[in-house]
C-alpha cells in the first residue's frame, strides 16, 4: 500500500477523489432527503385534500351512502365520537395507521348516527359550530389494502361538526408509491452515477497531476545527472510558468550556484594554503637537513622564525575552516573600548581613542584576533602613526583604524580581503604574510552581523571601518 501510494500523483489522485467522493455522499444525501420531504408533504396535502372533500359533503349533511369515498381508489373511514366507523370506502380491506382498524361500517341506530348523550365537543379540543369543519388536521403514515392491492398510505384526519350526527372526523389516504419510486429511483442514479463520476475525476486528476509535475521530474532528472557528474556547472531547466515549481527551478539553481562557488572557494583555498605552506616547511627542512650535516652552520633564529610562521599559518587556516564550517560565536558582552586598547598596548606609533565602555554581543578571543589582524595591517602600512576610535553609531559600533601610509586604490578595496591576497609582490612573504589577516577579520565580522570595510584616511592613508551591532 506504502509503494501504491509513493508518488505525489498518486495521493494527490487518491485526495482528490476522497474530496469528491465525501462531497457527492454529503450531496446525494442532501438531495434524498429534500426529495423525500417534499413527497410526503406532497402525500399530505393530498390525502388533506381528499379529507376535506369528503368533509365538506358531511358538513352540508349528505348521508353516509351517498359520500364520495371511492374517487381514485383512496382510503378513507369516516370515525364519530365514539371512534366507531361509519362509513369506508367500497373496496377498502385492512387498514392501520388511523388509530381505527375497522373497515365495515356499524349499522346506524338513527339518521344522525350519533347516541343520544354523544358530546358535542371533538376530540381534537377544537370548538367548531354546526356545519363548520376544523383547520386543525393531525397527518399519520400507516398502510391499506383496496381491492387485494396493499400499499403505504399518509393519512391526513380533518374534523367536521355535522347538525343531526355531531362531531365526524375524516380519514383520508393518499399512496406514497410515487415517494418510494421517486427516492429509489434516485438513489439508483447515484449508485450509477458515482462511481462514473469519482472514476472521470480521478483520471482527469491524474492527468492534470502528470501534467503538473512533469518538470519536477525533469528538476529531478537533472539533479541527479549533476550528482552523478559532479558538474556543479549544470542548471535544472526553469519552466516558463511562473507558479511554484519555476521558482523552485529557480532556487534550486541559486543553490547549485552556491554550492559551486563555495566549492570552488573550498578548492582554491586548499590549492593557495597548500602553496603557502610549503614554503615555511621547506625552509624548515632544509635548515634542518643542513644542520644535521654542518650543526656549525645551524641557524636557529631563522629556523625558530619559520616555526612561528608555519605556527600562525596553521592557526589561520585552522581559524577560517571553522569560520566556513559556520561556527557560531560566542554570546558573550564584550566591551570593544577596553578591548582595543589591552590589543593596542606594547605596538609603537599606536593611539586609541574612545570614552566608556561601548559593549557588543559576540566572541571576545575572535573580535580581538580582527583588532590584531587591522592594527598588524595598519603598521606594516603606516609611515609613523596609527590611530584607533571606537565609538557609537545610533544602535551600532564603529571601530576605525586609520594610518598615514599610501592607502589602498579604489580598484582594491574588495579584493584586499580575498584569501591570499597581497598587492605588494615584491614584498616578501615573511614580511606580508600569508595574505589571510583582513579576510579573517572581515568573515569574523560578517559572522558578528557587522561589516568591515576600507575608505581615505584623513591623514591621506587608509581607514578600516569596523561596524558591529551594539549590545
Amino acid at each position: 500500500m506504502s509503494r501504491l501510494f509513493g508518488s505525489v500523483r498518486a495521493r494527490a489522485t487518491l485526495a482528490a477523489t476522497l474530496v469528491v467522493a465525501v462531497a457527492l455522499v454529503a450531496a446525494g444525501t442532501a438531495v434524498l432527503v429534500s426529495l423525500r420531504s417534499n413527497l410526503l408533504g406532497e402525500a399530505g396535502t393530498q390525502a388533506e385534500r381528499s379529507a376535506r372533500e369528503v368533509a365538506t359533503e358531511l358538513a352540508v349533511g349528505t348521508p353516509y351512502a351517498d359520500l364520495s369515498l371511492d374517487v381514485d381508489d383512496r382510503p378513507v373511514q369516516v370515525v364519530d365520537e365514539d371512534d366507531a366507523l361509519v362509513a369506508a370506502s367500497e373496496d377498502l380491506e385492512r387498514i392501520s395507521g388511523t388509530g381505527v382498524d375497522a373497515v365495515k361500517p356499524r349499522p346506524a341506530a338513527s339518521p344522525d348516527g350519533r347516541d343520544e348523550d354523544a358530546d358535542d365537543d371533538d376530540d381534537s379540543g377544537e370548538s367548531l359550530d354546526p356545519g363548520e369543519i376544523g383547520e386543525r388536521i393531525t397527518v399519520s403514515d400507516g398502510s391499506a389494502t383496496i381491492d387485494g392491492d396493499t400499499e403505504d398510505y399518509r393519512f391526513a384526519a380533518v374534523p367536521v361538526k355535522t347538525d343531526d350526527r355531531g362531531t365526524l372526523t375524516v380519514y383520508a389516504g393518499a399512496p406514497l408509491s410515487a415517494e418510494h419510486g421517486a427516492v429509489n429511483t434516485a438513489l439508483t442514479v447515484m449508485l450509477i452515477g458515482f462511481p462514473l463520476l469519482l472514476a472521470v475525476v480521478a483520471w482527469v486528476t491524474w492527468l492534470v497531476t502528470r501534467r503538473a509535475l512533469r518538470p519536477v521530474e525533469g528538476i529531478r532528472r537533472e539533479m541527479a545527472a549533476i550528482t552523478a557528474s559532479e558538474d556543479l556547472a549544470r542548471r535544472v531547466p526553469v519552466p516558463d510558468t511562473h507558479d511554484e515549481v519555476a521558482r523552485l527551478a529557480s532556487t534550486t539553481n541559486e543553490t547549485l550556484a552556491a554550492l559551486e562557488s563555495s566549492v570552488e572557494r573550498q578548492r582554491g583555498f586548499v590549492a593557495d594554503a597548500s602553496h603557502e605552506l610549503r614554503s615555511p616547511i621547506a625552509s624548515l627542512r632544509t635548515q634542518l637537513e643542513v644542520a644535521a650535516a654542518h650543526p656549525e652552520l645551524l641557524d636557529l633564529e631563522g629556523a625558530v622564525a619559520d616555526t612561528v610562521r608555519l605556527q600562525r599559518l596553521a592557526a589561520d587556516l585552522l581559524l577560517l575552516a571553522r569560520l566556513d564550517a559556520g561556527e557560531r560565536p560566542a554570546d558573550a558582552r564584550v566591551d570593544l573600548a577596553a578591548l582595543a586598547r589591552e590589543v593596542a598596548e606594547g605596538r609603537d606609533g599606536v593611539s586609541v581613542r574612545g570614552a566608556g565602555a561601548v559593549r557588543v554581543a559576540g566572541s571576545r578571543g575572535q573580535l580581538g584576533r580582527v583588532l590584531a589582524n587591522l592594527l598588524d595591517n595598519a603598521q606594516r602600512h603606516a609611515r609613523s602613526a596609527v590611530e584607533v576610535s571606537v565609538r557609537r553609531d545610533g544602535d551600532a559600533v564603529v571601530v576605525a583604524v586609520a594610518d598615514d601610509g599610501d592607502g589602498v586604490p579604489a580598484a582594491d578595496r574588495e579584493r584586499i580581503f580575498e584569501r591570499f591576497v597581497r598587492l605588494d609582490a615584491a614584498r616578501s612573504r615573511d614580511d606580508g604574510g600569508a595574505g589571510l589577516g583582513l579576510a579573517i577579520a572581515r568573515d569574523v565580522a560578517v559572522r558578528h552581523g557587522g561589516t568591515l570595510t576600507v575608505h581615505d584616511a584623513p591623514a591621506g592613508g587608509a581607514l578600516f571601518e569596523l561596524r558591529l551591532p551594539g549590545a
